[in-house]
């Protein structure tokens, strides 16, 4: 039965009319605009009068300077009706020009250009009758008469924006050194000028540029390069810089870092300041953020076909598990914004689902329950057919693992399995699961289950369907990963622990990680294990030293970094590429398929289950012993897997 909408009149918003909803009369929105009206007309009345003294006053000045205060009596004579005449042909040319019912505060060059060509037009029109009235006025006094009606035209309606500098200074509590003089750091001044709402002020810029030496950028002194930009911090007593270099290089981005934290000031950026600087866009001062540690990574923007992504999406069923966790809900974003059919949310934690849920739009489906049991897993595949299913439910943290491998093999393992059994069964077309450069020749449990994964996704996936797997390394950001833990001790005081000096890890954002997720979903034929490009590998003590940085602190000396030694099941380096796979390039420049590695059909079967079993009975010791022995027992089938192929 259809749910009947009634109609609802709302009795407060203003209709076209003048009354609420269109209908009832409201006396408030009838005053606000009698009041804005009237307004409007006394600043009409008021600009007018101000340009009549305006005329009388420069014309009268303009003949006493002319005759150095000795007026010949034939130009007294005449004045009078000259005054008249100059009056209204400057009032009628600026009424033409739309130099009356005017928001001044916001006028740009566009009005600017009307009050010089009407003051230029109403001063030659006035050339007319003087020559035929026989000279009323000397055409000495008419020419600078009108160029000093224009210039006190343009003082009146600019004045807001003339005086804005100092009236930025006297309001503004943040007075800040911008970075960049090109294009960018000029439209950001500019905007600053005119946004004093927005609480900063230029003091200074600095530029590595050495032909802006010793000139100024919309009144704001140039003071050098980069290198001097701590002491000019200093002398101008500023709070805070503001970089404004669209893309600029991590080296750029640390330099400019390393002297702000030496002055005891933060640096901010303006996000999307790209656009503004080409003129494709535009950005607020009020955009402002602080800087992140992404800014300091310096990975190339993600390109991303949207259109293949949304074909891929529109109008279909996706189920996406682990839907409360950091990549799984990013997930669901960007899967809800390619409107698709029905957006199903599978999760155990209930606080995450809900959260993740409350966020999304058009409200998603969610469902509360755990992939270790294969009935739930039935019933939601029963319940609302996925056509399209995004894997990343997981146990991930290495450590945590280590102590607790049972944990890791329920939901990694068998849940997993539960997953792939059930949507073959179900008839779903593609299903994409979610694995780590940490399955790669793996020496923890964690890597361990998610290697087992991409053998399950490959080895078990019905023929005709596209199920793959995608690796990719570390995801700044995520719950109980190392940049919020150094986030945590940094706010604490310190110490930052680092495992090693030299341990790295590859890093990349959640946004681009998924974005690069769903690409691999559209391109992917079937039984592919994709990798992401990692980019450069980052050192971890670089990153503590920069995140110190970027909390406005000094490594070593109001933070320290304390060195622990690494932690069971922890590799110094990932590898993304075991010397066993091969790399090949795909459509897609930031993805790349990885061949090799696979275990064949028979056994997996065998494997699971007896993992299974261990972890129910709680073996540890045995379970943890057999699970690192199956990613080497298949290393061994390669060559013989690969030439059956």
């Amino acid at each position: 039965m259809g749910i009947r909408r009634e109609a609802v009149v709302d009795l407060t918003t203003p209709g076209a009319n003048g009354t609420a909803g269109g209908s009832l009369p409201s006396g408030e929105g009838v005053l606000a605009r009698v009041a804005r009206r009237a307004s409007r007309a006394r600043d009409d009345v008021a600009l007018l009068l101000i340009d009549g003294l305006t005329v009388v006053g420069s014309y009268l000045t303009c003949l006493v300077v002319r005759f150095e205060g000795s007026v010949p009596d034939r130009y007294w004579a005449p004045l009078g009706r000259f005054i008249l005449l100059a009056l209204g042909v400057h009032v009628a040319a600026n009424w033409i020009w739309g130099l009356y019912r005017q928001m001044w505060r916001h006028a740009s060059v566009i009005e600017a250009r009307r009050v010089v060509i009407s003051s230029v037009l109403a001063t030659g029109a006035l050339f007319v009758p003087i020559v035929a009235l026989g000279r009323l006025m000397p055409m000495s006094v008419v020419l600078p008469g009108g160029g000093l009606c224009m210039v006190i035209f343009m003082a009146v309606r600019f004045r807001s924006r003339l005086f804005a500098f100092s009236r930025v200074q006297l309001h503004s509590t943040t007075p800040v050194v911008v970075v960049g003089a090109r294009d960018a750091g000029a439209a950001l001044i500019r905007e600053m000028l005119r946004s004093p709402g927005a609480g900063l002020t230029p003091v200074a810029v600095v530029d590595d540029d050495e032909a802006g030496r010793r000139v100024s950028l919309a009144g704001v002194p140039l003071r050098g390069g980069v290198d001097v930009l701590a002491d000019v911090v200093r002398e101008t007593n500023a709070a805070q810089v503001v970089l404004a270099i669209p893309a600029a290089p991590p080296e750029l981005v640390e330099r400019v870092l390393a002297q702000a934290s030496s002055a005891g000031v933060p640096v901010r950026i303006v996000p999307g300041f790209r656009e503004l600087a080409t003129g494709q866009g535009r950005a607020s001062v009020r955009d402002v953020r602080d800087l992140r540690i992404e800014d300091l990574l310096g990975r190339p923007e993600v390109t991303t076909d949207l259109e293949g992504v949304r074909s891929l999406l529109r109008g279909r069923r996706v189920l996406v598990t682990g839907a409360g966790g950091s990549i799984g809900s990013e997930i669901c974003v960007q899967v809800a914004a390619c409107d698709p059919a029905l957006l199903v949310m599978l999760d155990h934690d209930e606080t995450h689902l809900f959260d993740a849920a409350a966020v999304i739009q058009p409200s998603p489906m969610p469902f509360l329950g755990s992939i270790r049991q294969r009935n739930v897993v039935d019933e939601v595949m029963a319940r609302y057919r996925p056509e399209i299913v995004f894997h990343a439910a997981a146990n991930k943290h290495v450590p945590m693992l280590e102590q607790f491998p049972c944990e890791a093999v329920l939901t990694n393992v068998v849940g997993t399995w539960n997953l792939i059994e059930s949507a073959a069964e179900h008839g779903v077309e593609r299903f994409v699961f979610i694995s780590t450069d940490k399955a790669v020749q793996p020496s923890s449990v964690m890597g361990a289950t998610k290697r087992l994964g991409e053998q399950m996704v490959v080895g078990r996936g019905p023929a005709g369907s596209r199920y793959c797997a995608v690796r990719f390394g570390n995801v700044l950001g995520s719950r109980g990963s190392v940049i919020p833990t150094f986030k945590r001790q940094i706010h604490q005081g310190g110490p930052v622990t680092v495992t090693d000096e030299n341990m790295t890890r590859f890093f990349m954002s959640v946004q681009e990680a998924v974005q690069l997720v769903l690409q691999s979903a559209a391109i992917a034929e079937g039984g592919e294990v994709f990798m992401l490009d990692m980019g450069q590998e980052v050192r971890i003590k670089d990153l503590a030293e920069k995140m110190i940085l970027l909390s406005g602190r000094t490594p070593g000396r109001d933070i320290e970094i304390e060195i622990v030694g690494t932690r069971d099941g922890e590799k110094l380096a990932e590898v993304l590429v075991a010397p066993s796979e091969a790399s090949h390039p795909t459509a897609h420049p930031s993805i790349v398929r990885i061949e090799g590695g696979q275990a064949p059909k028979l056994g997996l079967d065998e494997i699971v289950t007896m993992l299974g079993a261990l972890a129910r009975s709680r073996r540890s010791t045995e379970l943890r012993m057999a699970l690192l022995d199956v990613p080497r027992e298949y290393d061994e089938m390669e060559p013989a897997f690969l030439q059956a192929m």
